[in-house]
């Protein structure tokens, strides 16, 4: 617990910083990439358990083409490069296992997963980019969905931890997750809806409680989704953390389950409602 306190400690002032401050929009983008990059290597390390092969040259392209076409907000003002580079992406995975030759009975497998750790980290975590770098019209307004976005999220988290520890009893996921709780997820809902109202008061006004409380809930929902599915990857790779990178919290890929799902739809909802 306590080293789980400090890593926290040390890593949140940093996060925060970057997306706080305007001129530091280069921190958060070289973080986001750092944490997608380590992340991707996690995922690769969870296939490497099951004896699935990873083609990291090609994953490796993807994931700085992917960020890059982020970085340029390209799914408002480029859509159709990033569907460009999806299909590439694609294309030159399938074209690379073949290119490999024999034996042709894993290409499926080892194309597939190529394929989803890429996409699972880059595609959906990159809206986190474009959310940092692509709402320069209005001023603030990157700073305010970022703060809204990581308050909800780790707000959801601690509640659903301490919440899940001291009155959990029945088991949201046994088979998935044996820790995760009903208690926990509630406690979580509770926690993020309480946090939307003061995100609303505190610094985004331009967000009206009757969208910013159902949203909040979505991204609760989300979160707890995207952390059952990390787990049930683990549990598919047999094992208990992704990795050991963080004392106290596992690895990057375990603590980016919730954020990798809801980054798209924080995303979309801004252009959507602030377009």
């Amino acid at each position: 617990m306590k080293s789980r306190i400090l890593t926290a400690l040390v890593a949140l002032p940093i996060l925060i910083a970057s997306f706080l401050f305007p001129q530091l929009w280069w921190l958060f983008v070289l973080i986001a990439f750092a944490a997608f990059s380590v992340g991707l290597y996690e995922f690769w390390l969870l296939a490497k358990k099951r004896g699935i092969k990873v083609d990291t040259s090609v994953s490796s392209l993807g994931a700085i083409a992917f960020t890059a076409c982020f970085f340029f907000d390209g799914p408002s003002k480029g859509a159709d490069i990033l569907l460009i580079i999806v299909c590439g992406f694609v294309i030159v995975t399938l074209l690379a296992e073949m290119l490999r030759g024999a034996p042709f009975e894993k290409m499926i497998q080892q194309s597939g997963t190529t394929i989803l750790g890429t996409l699972y980290l880059f595609l959906l975590g990159g809206h986190l980019v474009a959310l940092r770098t692509g709402f320069e019209h209005r001023p603030n307004l990157s700073t305010h969905l970022l703060c809204f976005f990581f308050l909800i999220l780790m707000g959801s988290d601690v509640g659903a931890y301490f919440t899940g520890r001291i009155f959990g009893k029945h088991k949201l996921a046994p088979k998935v997750s044996p820790g995760k709780t009903w208690e926990g997820f509630a406690g979580g809902m509770i926690a993020s809806m309480g946090l939307a109202v003061l995100a609303h008061y505190w610094f985004f006004r331009e967000l009206p409680l009757r969208w910013a409380l159902p949203l909040a809930a979505v991204m609760n929902i989300l979160g707890a989704v995207g952390d059952l599915v990390e787990s049930a990857l683990k549990r598919g790779a047999g094992a208990k953390d992704a990795a050991n990178i963080l004392p106290g919290h596992g690895g990057l890929l375990d603590r980016l389950d919730s954020l990798l799902f809801n980054a798209p739809l924080l995303y979309y909802f801004a252009k959507l409602y602030f377009q």
